[in-house]
């Protein structure tokens, strides 16, 4: 009678082996897929403050910077009209990017969500997840598009470098 043969030591190491390369490839290109999406998600985080720019440029005298308190860049709502705080902070999340910098005469930095504006125009950045030296920029002249590194928003810069 013959027994029935079993996997040997070396047929299991194989396919173990085998399982393990093809999940090291599955994994790393999940996360390219992880920060392609986060980056998306930015992207859109950053054109969606656009239209709400133009609703407090409206709303406040055909101003987008009323005050230091009163700004499209910040936090504070006048009436009804919210400025772009609560989006940009959205983004800065979104990419870890810590705290956001909004401030006028406050130059950007790499890593961080930065928002300048004067009473006539405005421009705001965010880092991307996949490659945070470069960034995702918008202003009030209908520009949306990437910075590499080492081109931040400048002091008072109110247009997409």
């Amino acid at each position: 009678m013959i027994l029935p043969r079993g996997f040997t030591l070396i047929e299991l190491l194989v396919v173990v082996a085998i399982l393990g390369v093809l999940s090291a490839i599955v994994l790393a290109s999940l996360n390219t897929s992880r920060g392609k999406g986060a980056d998306a998600t930015v992207k859109s985080q950053m054109a969606a403050t656009r239209p709400q720019a133009e609703l407090f440029y409206d709303a406040n005298g055909n101003k987008y910077f009323i005050d230091a308190t009163h700004d499209v860049c910040g936090t504070t709502a006048i009436g009804s009209t919210k400025p772009l705080g609560d989006m940009l902070s959205a983004a800065a999340s979104i990419t870890n990017a810590g705290a956001v910098v909004i401030a006028i005469a406050t130059p950007g930095a790499s890593g961080k969500v930065t928002c300048h504006s004067t009473a006539n125009a405005w421009a705001a950045e965010a880092p991307l997840k996949s490659n945070p030296a470069n960034m995702w920029c918008v202003d009030s002249a209908g520009v949306s598009k990437a910075s590499p590194a080492a081109t931040y928003l400048g002091a008072n810069a109110t247009a997409c470098p």
